[in-house]
């Protein structure tokens, strides 16, 4: 038997078994059965063929360790954007990725016309600094276009060694193609900031739901408390560009605003363990104070699911632009040798039973994406908060006490603080929000 009659012969009873277990052409029950499995062997003989010809007439000689890859990669990336077969080098990325710390720009990304898509930029990321926006297509890393590339690609060549540089070229709607150069960086996520913009009015930003998301939260919310000497009377949670994260963590915040009996969210896929159900866990820490949810086109998945859960139960407003409509489900299986699966098993809807795939959540009161401040104030607040990161601004470290070191921390915050609330209050966005819950918490009063 030759090698390529021993591969058919192999591939075909594996497949075989896989898919139909001990069924036969003869043995099928009907003829719809029977055209099924032969149709099944017709493109198995198409694949068969197409390796042969590869493995015979093609210009160097290929493994074939290299073409089987290369075959699930194609079969799995052609499902969706969010499937994809992992290599060992890519399955580690992916897991760097949960912990929310490596090396890289600072985006999370997706797959749109042969292009890149950035879903959003990361807070506080070189990306973020650059200007980056959701939306923007990079066409283009260095020297590489990007055409021909799989998502996992694109990923390999944007991370790297933190301060290492890289060139990408974006396009941007109504805008001709521009080159971006950034610097990489370790890209730690801190997935909760919350400030006090006026008396009784709190706003807490959500950048990525992570597992300690819903304490950090608390911890956040715990302190505006105390630093409004009482309750807050309203707050803006504020989930724009936030690209989504770990399903538990984004029912975990839901739960912090509901009271009362039903559902999260819920998922449906082919197989019953992808049918799930995640009820609300009774216990609103605003007591039914008016809450203003921000959201726009960079908030996916998990957003989806929070901005979903408090807009359907009627506990918050829903405010800005409609978000990416990411509402789908991927399991991660682990095979050996460190290859992994990213599969889409299911989706998302929301209590109502309102699907997120490629729609979105809709917000209550929409906004445009304008500024309120001109571009003079934007350059020296943008210049201001570039150069407070990471510097404080004194001596030596060496030279100074640890009572000092943590003084000039603590001045340095105060000032952070102060500036990232000037910034909040010229925030289109958070100015709407603003007087609506002032608006509310006069009409609760009455």
């Amino acid at each position: 038997m030759t090698f390529l009659n021993f591969f058919k012969y192999s591939l075909f009873l594996t497949l075989f078994y896989t898919l139909f277990g001990i069924y036969t052409p003869t043995l099928a029950k009907s003829d719809a059965e029977k055209q099924k499995i032969e149709a099944f062997f017709k493109d198995l003989e198409t694949f068969t063929a197409v390796f042969s010809n590869i493995k015979q007439l093609y210009v160097d000689n290929v493994d074939n360790k290299k073409l089987f890859n290369h075959a699930i990669k194609g079969m799995v990336s052609g499902l969706d954007p969010h499937s994809s077969y992992l290599e060992p080098k890519e399955q580690k990325n992916l897991l760097e990725s949960a912990l929310g710390k490596f090396g890289g720009l600072g985006i999370v990304i997706g797959m749109k016309n042969e292009a890149i898509q950035v879903i959003s930029p990361i807070d506080d990321t070189p990306a973020y600094r650059a200007g980056i926006q959701a939306g923007d297509l990079i066409v283009k890393i260095g020297d590489k276009p990007v055409r021909g590339m799989t998502l996992e690609d694109g990923v390999e060549l944007m991370r790297g060694k933190a301060g290492t540089d890289i060139q990408i070229t974006i396009v941007r709607k109504n805008k001709k193609p521009f080159v971006v150069n950034i610097t990489r960086e370790i890209i730690t996520i801190i997935s909760v900031k919350g400030y006090l913009l006026e008396k009784n009015i709190g706003y807490i930003r959500i950048s990525s739901f992570q597992d300690p998301t819903a304490e950090l939260f608390k911890q956040t919310f715990n302190d505006l408390i105390e630093e409004n000497n009482a309750q807050l009377s309203s707050l803006i949670l504020d989930l724009r560009n936030n690209p989504g994260g770990i399903l538990d963590s984004a029912v975990d915040i839901s739960n912090l605003f509901l009271d009362k009996k039903g559902l999260v969210v819920y998922t449906k896929g082919r197989i019953p363990s992808s049918n799930l159900k995640f009820k609300i866990k009774s216990g609103d820490i605003m007591q039914g104070l008016p809450i203003v949810v921000l959201i726009n086109e960079g908030s996916a998945s998990a957003s989806e699911i929070v901005a979903g859960a408090l807009q359907d139960h009627k506990r918050a407003i829903i405010m800005g632009s409609t978000s990416f409509g990411k509402g789908s489900v991927q399991t991660i299986l682990e095979f050996q040798k460190g290859y992994g699966l990213k599969l889409t098993t299911a989706r998302y809807y929301t209590p109502n039973g309102r699907s997120i795939q490629a729609k979105g959540i809709v917000p209550d009161i929409e906004l445009k994406n304008i500024s309120l401040e001109n571009e003079a104030e934007k350059s020296v607040i943008e210049t201001k908060e570039k150069d407070l990161d990471g510097h404080l601004e004194v001596e030596d470290p060496s030279k100074l006490s640890s009572k000092e070191i943590l003084s000039a921390q603590e001045k340095n915050k105060e000032k952070q603080n102060r500036i990232s609330i000037e910034k909040l209050k010229k925030d289109y966005f958070v100015h709407e929000a603003t007087i609506l819950l002032k608006a509310l918490t006069v009409l609760n009063s009455q």
